[in-house]
């Protein structure tokens, strides 16, 4: 695991220290080393978690002619498959480590070789006969990469810091990424929230020749392969493909262990680790104790059934949680408005002192319909049939009810879902899982643009069905919010997250699948449920999704408050030139004052204003007040 960065500087020279300072900022992700590689037309960097091979394997790594170059960030779970095929044909190896199962496999194949890496990854390859570089990032975006095209001039990396630690870079928000974020809680790639910084969409790979750029799948055109015929078949193979999957994923040279919910997901994997393995299993926690959301009944009952030597952390107020979102504004880049960023920095801290590899369940919500909004989907098309006016009279009255300091209480649900059954059938599945409104947003946001967000929700295929959803959260919300949340946070910690889930072997018989095996009446995952039926406690396979995330209704009032006032002042506020100070003053006393729970909306305004007070995001100027379209972005990594 690692931290990858370039620079070219074909056209202008790059200047002293920036490229030392760019890896210093990636301390976190590689703190065992440092390794750099700088020609005429290049500089490339590396940081180096060791987790494989720790003697060898540091980067950059070479070809043996020492043409070809790579800094890479992640783990190829298939690495040693590769290498048994790759040696038969000829291929030397000096180290036992992935990163040169890289580097041979692209002198094999060349770009082919992305699509037969099975991992977590983003590689940067430069080929110094060709001046020719290529980025690649995995299929699922587990792994994050970020580039600006700039002069003629390309500058990468695994986070936006080291693209901002080019003083040439602008730091001018993204009117486009935050139309989005506000609609979404997350931002859509390729979009980001700084302009000119891209990321690159997962399982594409981008090919940057002499300031000439093209982005392009590398993923083979999907095979045509029947599902299973009946759900006893489906469990067979899911079983078989998770054994594989969780054995390939807890090979490591240092101590792994799993994060653990007490949820279908996280124990499923402890299932399948606990039977590969005979040593005792290390499972890390994070409790709310005194919640009615606390899972500590359940974490105990799967810890004790498969003897783990566990550690938890009950997350309350006496935590330092304002640190911690100061801190998670500068390890994420841009801002997470998925409150389950703080739990999840106190649960990263704990376990990055005892081991250096997690696996966990991330995944399976968006491969088997595991979301509360996939079944909101459903019972919207029922209620559509009803007229207009009589759901309008339902929200009205909906919306006297008293408002509960849970987390995602009853109110909040009913509320937020007959909002969403007045709009398009695209925006309710987005708007249920997001915050602000197209109407909301207009009131609110000075920029307000429906365009963005209409370009993203025109990627939803037009076929009806629950695929079509699953399709768009497994593109758009996995990559964007929980996989980017995890990676971030993980690694601000320097620990390695792996989701067996997503191996893509898993994905592809997911998507064979036929809707009912997911989504079986009010069931959700039933295919995972069925499976594990007789292998975790009955308590586990029968309780509701939780999800993970904070009491930020109850916080924002309580222990949060002062925080939240003082980022959302009025002054901040007005020199932000985002919003409209009477608007955010309006959401803020309807919230204190318990006549509504705003606490999702106000926490991604909250951090957003931290983000960028944290990293001099330049405020809003004249010649800016045009969003850039969606579009546009898509037309920069065409062929310049």
């Amino acid at each position: 695991m690692c931290g990858i960065l370039g620079y070219s500087h074909v056209s202008k020279n790059l200047l002293p220290g920036i490229l030392t300072s760019a890896l210093g900022s990636l301390a976190h992700r590689g703190p065992d080393h440092e390794g750099r590689f700088e020609c005429e037309q290049i500089s490339l960097g590396a940081t180096r978690l060791r987790i494989l091979d720790l003697k060898g394997g540091d980067q950059p790594l070479f070809s043996p002619d020492r043409d070809v170059v790579v800094v890479f960030n992640g783990e190829i779970f298939n690495h040693q498959e590769l290498r048994v095929h790759l040696e038969a044909e000829g291929f030397r190896f000096q180290t036992n480590c992935d990163t040169e199962v890289v580097v041979q496999a692209f002198l094999r194949w060349g770009s082919a070789c992305f699509s037969r890496l099975r991992g977590m990854f983003a590689i940067a390859i430069w080929v110094r006969s060709e001046r020719r570089l290529i980025l690649a990032r995995d299929r699922m975006g587990i792994k994050p990469l970020y580039y600006c095209l700039q002069g003629g001039e390309i500058y990468f990396g695994s986070e936006v810091k080291c693209i901002l630690a080019h003083p040439a870079v602008r730091r001018r928000v993204c009117l486009a990424g935050l139309n989005c974020f506000l609609s979404l809680n997350y931002v859509p790639g390729p979009l980001t929230l700084v302009e000119g910084i891209t990321k690159l969409t997962p399982g594409h790979l981008l090919d940057w020749r002499k300031g000439r750029c093209s982005v392009q799948s590398y993923l083979p055109a999907p095979e045509t392969v029947p599902g299973p015929d009946s759900i006893d078949d489906a469990c067979h193979e899911l079983d078989r493909l998770l054994k594989q999957s969780v054995k390939e994923q807890l090979v490591a040279d240092v101590p792994v262990g799993i994060w653990l919910s007490g949820g279908l997901d996280s124990s499923t994997i402890l299932h399948y680790a606990a039977n590969s393995n005979s040593s005792q299993l290390r499972t890390f926690s994070i409790t709310f104790k005194g919640h009615s959301f606390d899972e500590s009944s359940y974490i105990k009952q799967v810890s004790s059934h498969f003897g783990t030597r566990h550690s938890e952390i009950d997350l309350n107020p006496n935590a330092d949680l304002i640190n911690a979102i100061e801190q998670i504004a500068y390890y994420s880049d841009e801002p997470s408005a998925d409150a389950g960023a703080l739990p999840l920095w106190f649960l990263a801290q704990m376990t990055s002192k005892n081991v250096r590899v997690v696996l966990t369940g991330e995944g399976s919500d968006e491969l088997f319909a595991g979301y509360l909004t996939y079944q909101a989907d459903r019972y919207y098309s029922a209620l559509r049939r009803v007229p207009a006016f009589l759901r309008n009279a339902a929200l009205a009255c909906a919306l006297r009810l008293p408002v509960s300091d849970e987390k995602i209480s009853f109110e909040y649900k009913l509320k937020r879902f007959l909002q969403g059954a007045l709009l398009s059938p695209e925006r309710a599945h987005v708007f249920w899982n997001g915050s602000f409104s197209e109407a909301e947003k207009r009131r609110l946001f000075l920029f307000a643009d429906s365009k963005p967000l209409a370009a993203v929700l025109a990627e939803i295929p037009r076929r009806p069905g629950l695929q079509r959803y699953l399709d768009f959260d497994q593109r758009y919300y996995l990559p964007d919010d929980i996989l980017y949340k995890v990676d971030r946070i993980s690694m601000a910690h320097s620990l390695e997250v792996r989701p067996p889930f997503l191996d893509p072997r898993i994905v592809d018989f997911a998507a064979r699948l036929p809707e009912h095996f997911k989504l079986h009446g009010s069931k959700s995952k039933y295919v995972l449920r069925r499976l594990m039926k007789s292998k975790l406690p009955p308590a586990v396979l029968r309780r509701p999704k939780i999800g993970f995330d904070i009491p930020i209704h109850e916080w924002f009032r309580g222990i949060l408050r002062p925080f939240l006032l003082d980022t959302l002042s009025q002054e901040a506020v007005s020199t932000s030139k985002l919003f409209r100070w009477p608007v955010v003053e309006y959401l803020l006393r309807e919230h204190l004052q318990r006549k509504a729970n705003l606490g999702y909306h106000l926490w991604g305004l909250m951090t957003l204003l931290v983000w960028m007070k944290r990293w001099n995001i330049e405020p809003m100027q004249e010649e800016s007040r045009e969003p850039r379209a969606f579009a546009g972005v898509l037309g920069q990594v065409a062929s310049l």
